[in-house]
């Protein structure tokens, strides 16, 4: 599928629910999201016709996201279903990694190839306080137990946030040193009821990059990636910055979204949505529909103006 702009967009990240067993500070209120009803979520069945539908449009990249998705009752199955469509080429997840543990094996058989983890910390006092309750052991056990099964590369998304993880920075970066994995720092993001709170914690990739200035930059392997990777000098891993607001890279964007409500968003920092959920009950032509929609995906987002996300990130899917 080529938009406007001509860029073609072959990546489709699905939400497959907005349900959570963090409350990370960043992504959703303390009090969690509100609820909405069972029959405004999409159904299992439901996802996999979209996204068999998308991958015969051109998708051939996939990416599970949440909330959390390994709440979300029958993902294993979806997961195996989705990994036998014809023309996948890269089939991920994201995760916080507390439920990794019990479900790698399962999603490396049921055909899933890596697995992205979220972690801010490496601080057990301090990540309880920044997922409002969550055990870092989990997350640590769930890594080593990706590895073991194969879901390789792992990559760790940490947020940049002023005042909280700053000072854990370099400790993120000496993981490289010896371990074949991917540190991915990402600025954090104006999104939600996180709006406020987020401007006075800010903090930039290049601020990272002028303080460490050993990181040698290497040769992107995918033009659209939101990441530009560095390596220590004889690193293993390498270390990814995501700079949607310092130096947005949305002249090379390949995705669009599809939310657990059935919605489709083709910029993750707009507010510009479109429901699929109605056509897709009531039989219209989504091949069409679709087309339709990623021909007017924008440009670009326009953060830097203030205009903010209404909806909280646990609700969009990252």
């Amino acid at each position: 599928m080529i938009d406007s702009y001509g860029r073609n967009i072959n990546y489709l990240r699905i939400s497959v629910t907005d349900l959570c067993n963090l409350r990370c500070r960043y992504c959703m209120p303390e009090e969690g999201i509100e609820k909405i009803q069972h029959y405004e979520i999409l159904r299992l069945e439901e996802i996999y016709k979209l996204a068999k539908i998308f991958v015969s449009l051109g998708v051939n990249k996939i990416r599970i996201t949440g909330g959390e998705p390994l709440v979300r009752k029958g993902i294993i199955n979806l997961i195996e279903n989705i990994s036998d469509l014809e023309g996948i080429k890269d089939f991920a997840i994201t995760t916080n990694g507390i439920l990794l543990k019990k479900y790698a094996r399962d999603l490396k058989n049921a055909g899933l190839n890596r697995v992205n983890i979220s972690l801010d910390t490496l601080d057990k006092k301090k990540y309880y306080d920044i997922t409002r309750g969550g055990c870092l052991k989990n997350v640590l056990e769930g890594i080593e137990e990706a590895r073991k099964v194969g879901l390789a590369p792992v990559k760790l998304n940490t947020v940049l946030v002023g005042g909280f993880n700053d000072s854990e920075i370099e400790s993120f970066i000496n993981l490289t040193k010896n371990e074949k994995i991917d540190i991915r720092f990402i600025e954090l993001m104006p999104i939600g009821h996180t709006k406020d709170w987020s401007l006075d914690r800010f903090i930039s990739s290049k601020a990272i990059l002028d303080k460490f200035k050993e990181l040698k930059a290497i040769t992107k392997e995918d033009v659209s990636s939101p990441a530009d990777y560095y390596k220590l000098p004889d690193g293993k891993g390498r270390i990814g910055f995501i700079s949607p607001i310092s130096c947005k890279f949305c002249k090379n964007c390949n995705r669009v979204r599809l939310t657990a409500d059935g919605k489709v968003k083709n910029c993750l920092l707009s507010n510009d949505e479109m429901d699929l959920r109605p056509a897709l009950r009531n039989g219209e032509d989504l091949k069409k529909i679709i087309v339709g929609l990623i021909k007017n995906k924008p440009k670009e987002h326009d953060l830097e103006d203030g205009k903010y996300i209404e909806r909280n990130m646990a609700a969009i899917g990252g």
